[in-house]
């Protein structure tokens, strides 16, 4: 299975989803493709799933007659992502053609008492 991990996530991810082979968006000369445009150039490249932390693909974009699947992060950050490539992982050897899969890695929450006075 052919992984594709979109720009949006941390390049570290590679080593904890090495048995697929990851490759990067930038790696694979995708850098600055929309998400249709990736999704089409990833199908014709032979990937087998994009994994992204784009939250709004799922509602932008049909999966209907895709021969790629889509694993979408609830967060695109390392601090987030670190501590679950088993279970993005696991997401990825569930994933079927057309299929899309949200995997909840943790969210930022900003804390209201943080902000400045002002």
């Amino acid at each position: 299975m052919r992984c594709l991990l979109d720009e949006n996530l941390p390049h570290k991810l590679r080593r904890g989803l090495s048995e697929f082979d990851p490759v990067t968006v930038q790696y694979a000369g995708f850098s600055g493709l929309k998400n249709g445009e990736i999704l089409k150039a990833s199908e014709a490249a032979g990937f087998d799933v994009l994994v992204t932390g784009d939250k709004t693909l799922e509602y932008e974009q049909s999966m209907k007659d895709r021969r790629i699947a889509v694993v979408s992060l609830s967060a695109p950050h390392w601090h987030f992502v670190k501590d679950h490539a088993a279970r993005i992982a696991d997401a990825i050897r569930g994933a079927t053609p057309g299929s899309f899969t949200r995997v909840d890695v943790g969210r930022f929450v900003r804390n209201p008492e943080s902000r400045a006075p002002g």
